[in-house]
């Protein structure tokens, strides 16, 4: 009984990524993925997210610093796609908002909206941390075991 409670908390923990945006339904279709032979392939993708992601935002630190725009422009860009295969909704949004203050030469604005970016994916990934924490605890599961 205790592991079926267990589990319940573990989908109403991945539901909330949903109910709150912060994923989308690229998330479901990557654990669909994984139910084909690889029980953590979702871990594995975003381990690799978040191992690049640290890089990437580096690197938009540094060239929003330097105000080096074709940088950050082809950096957000990249990081907007690897972020949308994933399916980081927020994180998506904040780099389109960041984006269109960059393209307007909006660049104070652009610096704000690039911290809560930052904030946003630090979110996403403490989230995302505590979740496959959590699948580990209730042992070998597939997303589309644990109750709705």
């Amino acid at each position: 009984m205790e592991s079926r409670h267990f589990r319940q908390q573990i989908a109403a923990l991945r539901q909330s990524f949903f109910d709150e945006g912060i994923l989308d339904e690229q998330f479901t279709e990557l654990e669909q993925l994984e139910e084909k032979g690889n029980p953590s392939f979702l871990q594995q993708v975003f381990t690799m997210y978040f191992n690049d992601s640290t890089t990437v935002l580096d690197t938009v630190e540094q060239a929003l610093g330097e105000i080096d725009v074709v940088k950050l422009e082809h950096v957000l860009h990249k990081f907007k796609g690897s972020s949308a295969s994933v399916g980081a909704k927020k994180v998506v949004n904040e780099i389109i908002k960041t984006r269109r203050l960059l393209g307007e030469g909006n660049l104070e604005g652009a610096k704000v909206a690039f911290q809560e970016l930052r904030k946003e994916y630090e979110n996403l990934k403490a989230m995302l941390e505590h979740y496959f924490q959590q699948l580990a605890q209730a042992g070998p599961v597939q997303a589309a075991q644990l109750p709705n």
